[in-house]
């Protein structure tokens, strides 16, 4: 009882009274001679090696490599150079935080000695030491309707299925949750997502017909007739088709419209891709040639002959920025094409079976499906320049026994390849094709449905404009290049074309009436030739300008020439002057030359002679 009175006692009251800075127990700035009792050892030794990082920090001060503008006497532009070079900086180190978030890393499979080979590696020893999560993605979906066709959403958690027959199902692969699912009962060639899976369109018989993620048909765009391939670009929202008319159209998803459609003059088309680097599209057509279309051009940017028969599949590696491409034609051939100089192909072998169908991976391998087999190669022997047609290096393959296979589509962030054939689809694994670090404001496999909502908004405000899809995206931002285009007024040389007047720059383009000055020269030429004696059969004025005016408007250009006559240019005033100089020193030099006038002999009194 008396410890339990004695710690009451030791309790005090709490002081009331106002802390003043005699009492005031807080620590005082500068140095301390007092060690602090009370901190937690723990806590410090572990604030000494750590720090938080720069990204979570309240107030970030400004690096120290950050560049200062001191000597730069305006002050509001001082400020905005050192506002902006220290956001540079801070990006930069930022950019080094973040990746020390990016832990994952993409790998290939591995053999242990010489003799073993990747390829001899089954689906089934792969799923067993991928670990149940990764074997999820080894799946088989055996459907009646094929074949098949399959695309994925840009984030990888969707897949979309259409059947040649008419069957259409999306569905989320990892859960298996099903969004819809139709029977049209008429011929569907080729399905795409549009900015997610919320709205899919699907290329019909006749049109093309988008639909919502429940299978509810919302618009029939009459305009894409007969269509057998889609593309949608996301940065642009536009979705692309061509057809057996032979026509590539753009239709912009956020208004509506379409925006341009070209002829193609080349008949149908049945292979189309997309450039994810400059967003151009690149066709297959059926005389074994490759065009590359932008919105802004009415014929191909680039026109190239691939193959001696028709082409059957065309896909751009977007690993290396869209700078290889890979084509497959009926002639049994697989082409590597570097998409900088078009000089010929990296690398060309032959494919057993026929025709193939080709797609590129996040990481730059090639997924080759032809006769029964999907067969798999990774860079860099694919985009090594060999002259033989020899095989590369085979990394993977897979027999699929389901004949005709009709589309290979990879997952993203997934090393998933979907297989489509005649009894459904088959995905097997391969390890080191998908990009294991995603970007979230980019592509978020694991968004709700507010970051859904937001990303939408977002992307309609940043849309880009279909004028901007070039084959070299970086022009861009800089610099227009000089005009070349430029006459010389009153002797100076080198004015650009905009600056000029009005009535130079119709007589640079062809459009100037010059019949006034024309009528008036070859009058001073009759005048000049009739004094020398030489003037035979020369024309007159007004027989030149009824000779000229013959099946014109006449009195139009009468009017016109009469109204120019009455205004007075200084500038027209000082070339009349200049030409009738120059004629006078014609004339003078003829003289001479005849012996009819002397030459003029200089003298000491010539220096006060005013200069006209």
């Amino acid at each position: 009882m008396d410890s339990l009175i004695a710690k009451a006692d030791a309790i005090k009251p709490l002081n009331k009274k106002r802390k003043t800075d005699k009492h005031d127990s807080r620590a005082k700035p500068g140095p301390s001679t007092k060690k602090s009792t009370d901190a937690d050892p723990t806590a410090t030794s572990v604030a000494q090696h750590t720090t938080l990082p720069r990204s979570l920090r309240p107030s970030s001060p400004p690096p120290e490599d950050a560049k200062k503008y001191s000597h730069i006497p305006n002050k509001k532009l001082r400020t905005h150079l050192t506002r902006q070079s220290t956001q540079n900086a801070r990006s930069k180190r930022l950019l080094k935080d973040a990746e020390l978030l990016l832990t994952e890393e993409a790998g290939l499979m591995e053999v242990e000695g010489e003799l073993e080979k990747t390829w001899r590696v089954g689906q089934d020893e792969i799923a067993t030491a991928a670990g149940q999560q990764a074997a999820q993605g080894r799946q088989e979906w055996k459907m009646d309707g094929g074949p098949y066709r399959t695309r994925y959403t840009r984030n990888g958690r969707h897949i979309a299925v259409v059947g040649s027959k008419g069957h259409v199902a999306t569905f989320d692969w990892q859960t298996g949750t099903i969004h819809a699912e139709l029977q049209l009962r008429e011929t569907c060639r080729d399905i795409t997502f549009l900015q997610d899976h919320s709205h899919f369109a699907v290329a019909q018989k006749q049109y093309v017909f988008i639909y919502d993620r429940d299978g509810v048909e919302l618009h029939k765009l009459k305009s894409h007739i007969e269509p057998t391939r889609l593309e949608f670009l996301p940065y642009h929202w536009l979705l692309v088709s061509v057809g057996n008319p032979g026509y590539l159209k753009y239709q912009d998803t956020s208004t509506g419209q379409v925006v341009v459609e070209h002829r193609t003059k080349l008949g149908a088309c049945h292979t189309m891709c997309q450039n994810p680097h400059n967003a151009v599209i690149h066709l297959g057509h059926q005389n074994g040639t490759v065009t590359l279309w932008t919105p802004n051009l009415p014929h191909p940017a680039v026109r190239l002959l691939a193959h001696l028969g028709p082409v059957g599949s065309v896909s751009v590696d977007s690993s290396t920025g869209g700078r290889y491409m890979a084509t497959a034609g009926q002639d049994g051939t697989v082409k590597v094409w570097d998409c900088r100089n078009w000089k010929g192909a990296v690398r060309t072998w032959n494919a057993r079976g026929g025709s193939a169908e080709l797609e590129w991976s996040q990481k730059g391998a090639l997924a080759v499906a032809t006769g029964g087999s999907v067969n798999v190669y990774t860079k860099p022997s694919i985009q090594t320049p060999f002259t033989a047609s020899a095989l590369p290096p085979l990394y993977l393959t897979h027999p699929v026994p389901h004949r005709p296979l009709t589309s290979v589509r990879f997952c993203p962030f997934q090393d998933i390849l979907a297989v489509g054939h005649s009894a459904g689809v088959s995905t097997i694994l391969v390890p080191g094709s998908g990009e294991p670090n995603f970007d979230s404001s980019e592509a978020d496999p694991f968004e709700n449905k507010k970051a859904r909502r937001e990303r939408e908004v977002k992307s309609l405000l940043d849309k880009i404009q279909p004028d901007a899809i070039t084959l070299d995206p970086s022009f861009i931002g800089s610099l227009a290049p000089e005009p070349k285009l430029s006459t010389a007024v009153d002797g100076a040389h080198d004015i650009p074309y905009a600056r000029l007047p009005r009535y130079e720059r119709l007589r640079v383009s062809g459009k100037a009436d010059e019949t006034e000055e024309d009528g008036r020269d070859g009058a001073d030429a009759s005048d000049e030739e009739g004094a020398d004696g030489q003037s035979k059969g020369a024309l007159s004025k007004a027989e030149k300008e009824k000779k000229k005016m013959r099946g014109k408007n006449k009195s139009l250009k009468r009017y016109l020439r009469k109204q120019r006559k009455n205004v007075v240019d200084p500038r027209a005033l000082a070339v009349r002057k200049k030409l009738e100089k120059e004629k006078e020193e014609r004339r003078k030099a003829r003289a001479i030359a005849s012996g009819q006038e002397e030459p003029h002999k200089p003298s000491a009194l010539d220096r006060f002679k005013r200069s006209s």
